[in-house]
């Protein structure tokens, strides 16, 4: 941590973080309405507000970034999840056979 900060560097580690961060939240959206649907949002809420909780307790400004970071995503990752399930009745992503549809 300390070669990021004497070398100005926490920028663009947080940018890249973001970057993984946001990337990692699109499977992790399509898997979660393959197998549970829609109802799994407030999983997505659980996680953001911890997030947001933990961003304002921690005093380090880069974790505290990436935590803020996380808690926005997983926040964005709710209404992805509701437009998922549109992609999925257009037929533009699989339906999950062991699971029951309401359209």
């Amino acid at each position: 941590m300390d070669f990021i900060v004497d070398n100005h560097l926490q920028g663009l580690t947080i940018g890249i973080c973001t970057f993984l961060i946001i990337g990692i939240f699109h499977p992790i959206v399509i898997k979660a309405e393959y197998y549970w649907g829609t109802r799994c949002w407030w999983l997505f809420l659980l996680l953001g507000i911890a997030g947001i909780v933990s961003s304002i307790c921690i005093d380090r400004i880069f974790i505290s970034s990436l935590l803020g970071v996380f808690a926005f995503s997983s926040f964005w990752a709710i209404k992805e999840i509701f437009e998922q399930e549109e992609r999925v009745k257009k037929g533009w992503f699989p339906k999950n056979p062991k699971r029951t549809y309401k359209f």
